[in-house]
């Protein structure tokens, strides 16, 4: 039931973009809603589990996430923020931005290796976080409203990352999901972050972004305290 949501969640996502992706304004709403959600399931969640662990130096791992992710940016050119002008003039989807997009997915499943609880906050976080990334993808591929067999490889490829990483992780010993959780939890923060304090036009206070930053936090927080009740 996981691996058919984590699918499900490219899989709409991609849909939206297919038939709103015009309307950038939806994908920026979508971003800084998950930006939102992620930065509330990162400190409710994720670091109190990494940290109430007691692993040594497990921080390390979340700066390790941060830095990785600045790698992995480099290779996408802020595509999961929704930077598309990067790739605009180009036809296709270049590797490198498949592969940072592919490894960015990958890693995120290994700490859903064996997962159960579809209340998980760390899995909500992720399939709210696909949401918006498939919607540029979406936008992206099907700008020209066409099906191709190139796009689909591609969304195929996106949407089945994240089960392989899960597939990974059950080869691994259990003990080790600690540190992935830890890697996951600097990657979300580095990417809300981004989203969040991207500067404002001529630094005016942007109430729109704010308020779905609050948005994004409470629904985060509505799933938090279901999820410990």
């Amino acid at each position: 039931m996981v691996v058919l949501l984590l699918v499900l969640s490219v899989v709409v996502g991609v849909l939206l973009g297919r038939f709103f992706g015009k309307e950038q304004r939806w994908a920026k709403f979508l971003l800084i809603l998950s930006a939102g959600f992620l930065i509330a399931v990162c400190l409710n969640e994720i670091f109190p589990a990494i940290y109430n662990a007691k692993v040594h130096n497990i921080g390390l791992w979340v700066i390790a996430g941060v830095l990785l992710q600045m790698f992995l940016e480099n290779l996408t050119k802020g595509f999961e923020h929704g930077h598309m002008h990067h790739h605009s003039e180009k036809a296709i989807l270049p590797i490198a931005l498949i592969l940072g997009l592919f490894i960015h997915a990958f890693i995120e499943g290994i700490p859903l290796a064996n997962e159960k609880d579809l209340d998980s906050a760390y899995l909500q976080g992720i399939l709210f976080h696909n949401v918006p990334i498939s919607f540029v993808l979406g936008a992206f591929l099907f700008k020209n409203k066409k099906f191709t067999s190139y796009s689909w490889a591609v969304v195929i490829v996106f949407s089945l990352a994240s089960p392989l990483g899960m597939l990974l992780g059950t080869y691994l010993d259990p003990k080790t999901y600690i540190y992935f959780l830890a890697l996951v939890g600097g990657i979300f923060l580095h990417i809300s972050s981004v989203i969040i304090f991207e500067s404002n036009k001529n630094h005016n206070i942007d109430w729109l972004k704010i308020s779905l930053v609050i948005a994004g936090v409470l629904l985060a927080m509505v799933g938090h305290m279901f999820h410990n009740h």
